[in-house]
């Protein structure tokens, strides 16, 4: 059996990243806490480039731009939909996954989603250092398997 390594050597690699400022500084601590594991994961600061966007509904256009600029290994996309009083919490959360999946689908360039969605403020300020890390983990690792195969 040919079983391919989980590679999480971010060495050499480009990262585009796209921010949500909507909810900003739940965004911002998944982008310092991505950040930070893509340099631990060998990725120089030089190779990770930062857009921000108003909202989650605007991610998978920039995202899009990025990936067929092939420019970047992998991208990351970054924000917080929290349920409100009104549907459109449910819109948001499923047209922004909707769009993230189809840009890597469409494009090849792997996507990592770390758009979160949660009941409350305080779920996303408990998951954001988490979910931050594990997003710069999942682009690195989707990198080099696209890279193998």
């Amino acid at each position: 059996m040919d079983k391919i390594a989980i590679n999480l050597n971010g060495s050499g690699k480009k990262i585009g990243i796209v921010m949500s400022r909507f909810n900003r500084n739940i965004g911002e601590g998944l982008l310092t806490a991505c950040y930070a594991e893509l340099l631990k994961l060998g990725v120089a600061a030089d190779d990770i480039r930062i857009a921000t966007v108003a909202g989650a509904l605007e991610t998978p256009l920039i995202l899009q731009h990025m990936a067929l600029s092939e420019q970047y290994d992998a991208l990351i996309a970054i924000g917080a939909v929290v349920r409100g009083e009104t549907y459109h919490f449910e819109v948001v959360a499923n047209e922004s996954a909707r769009g993230v999946s189809e840009v890597q689908l469409n494009t090849g360039v792997p996507v990592s989603n770390a758009i979160l969605t949660t009941e409350n403020d305080e779920q996303a300020l408990e998951r954001m250092s988490v979910k931050g890390a594990e997003a710069a983990q999942v682009a690195i690792e989707m990198a080099n398997l696209v890279n193998v195969l």
